[in-house]
């Protein structure tokens, strides 16, 4: 079983990546299935479908080409097969506010259902072997983000809150029903949420094995979108997701010679060699603005050409973690390997939310999460081959 990621600022082509990737994995044999983790589903456009999905498929995968499936969820259809329950007690509790009851019913439709749906397929397809391949075309990073945080937080509420809430609701629900008109919770919704949390038992062991997931960052060579990257790849990296490759998408081609791009292709150069800095040891894989927008098969195909050549596109172009973030007494620690350096050849610098690292012509640049960025202190010391940077707030000195 092999999981990718496709993530990135909005925009840079997560789309069209992740469905050449899935093209070129279906050619090898494999059965793929790509799914849309975007509310603002794109993967029938992609490949230039007349219907789309949502009214042939109804949210279940759509095979478009031998050993290839693709799957955009219609929340709706959720709702039925796996929210039933907490919809309805969700959608009442909204009518006793005085809601209009179709506002209502669209309100009982929280940020996080659509989300876990999808977790609920990746486990199902893992579990049943259905599938060998999931490509994943995640949401814009903020929501990609909100994702990949979503089982850590259900088994801590699971673990801390749940039996609370059902132990309060039990005891204190009979005498709540005869003071307030507010409706208490029962057992059918409380065995609807232990069900749905039995069903993804095991989902947060599968998107941290790097044995079976991945992350592929696609960027463009513009500021904005690398500093954009450089923030989705420090999240993963804290939620020890394993990214094995940066896909830089839309680079000109350099044969390319009229002078009104000139300015554009420098620009283009130099932000290619600041990924370079940020992103070591990871590989980027560079691919060049088609002469007209990416559309069907086809298109799709010669794109996954153009990024993995002759290489497996399932391959993982890279193990192990570029850096790792800790806290321990209040005191964050980045250690970061750097093998072959003694301590009086690193010089470390932080600007804002950025640390800078450099050993003779070796740079690297790291985002830093807000908390770790606004510490007051910032002390390094070389164990081994692990260069160890400590970041202190104020109470620390």
């Amino acid at each position: 079983m092999r999981i990718i990621f496709f993530a990135g600022k909005g925009g840079v082509g997560k789309t069209s990546v992740a469905a050449a990737t899935g093209i070129k994995s279906a050619e090898m044999g494999q059965r793929t299935v790509i799914m849309s983790l975007d509310i603002a589903h794109s993967l029938s456009d992609i490949f230039d479908l007349e219907k789309s999905l949502l009214d042939t498929g109804k949210g279940v995968p759509i095979k478009v080409h031998k050993n290839l499936w693709i799957q955009e969820l219609d929340i709706q259809q959720e709702i039925e097969r796996n929210w039933g329950e907490i919809h309805k007690y969700l959608s009442v509790l909204f009518k006793t506010t005085g809601l209009d009851e179709i506002l209502a019913e669209e309100l009982a439709i929280l940020p996080g259902m659509e989300e876990v749906s999808l977790l609920l397929y990746i486990n199902q397809y893992v579990r049943d072997k259905e599938f060998d391949v999931i490509i994943l075309d995640c949401a814009p990073t903020g929501e990609s983000i909100r994702f990949i945080s979503i089982p850590t937080t259900l088994d801590w509420y699971i673990k801390k809150i749940f039996k609370m809430e059902k132990t309060i609701a039990k005891f204190v629900g009979p005498v709540a029903k005869k003071v307030y008109k507010v409706p208490v919770p029962g057992d059918e919704y409380f065995d609807a949420i232990e069900y749905l949390f039995e069903r993804l038992k095991g989902i947060d062991q599968i998107m941290v094995d790097p044995a079976i997931t991945s992350v592929r960052l696609i960027a463009n060579p513009e500021k904005i979108v690398l500093k954009e990257t450089q923030r989705a790849f420090m999240y993963f990296c804290l939620y020890r997701m394993n990214i094995d490759a940066i896909i830089m998408n839309r680079v000109l081609p350099p044969k390319i010679k009229d002078s009104y791009f000139e300015a554009w292709q420098e620009n283009q150069r130099y932000y290619m060699e600041l990924a370079e800095e940020y992103f070591s040891p990871i590989p980027i894989f560079p691919a060049n603005l088609f002469r007209s927008e990416i559309l069907g098969y086809e298109s799709l195909k010669k794109l996954a050409a153009q990024i993995y050549g002759q290489r497996n596109p399932l391959e993982r172009f890279f193990d192990g973690q570029p850096y790792n973030l800790t806290k321990e007494d209040g005191v964050y620690c980045l250690k970061i390997k750097i093998p072959f350096a003694g301590k009086d050849q690193v010089e470390l610098n932080k600007v804002s939310d950025e640390l800078i690292v450099r050993m003779g012509s070796f740079k690297k640049h790291l985002l830093l999460p807000r908390q770790v960025a606004a510490s007051k202190s910032v002390k390094a010391r070389m164990e081994a081959e692990y260069l160890n940077v400590c970041f202190e707030g104020d109470d620390h000195g």
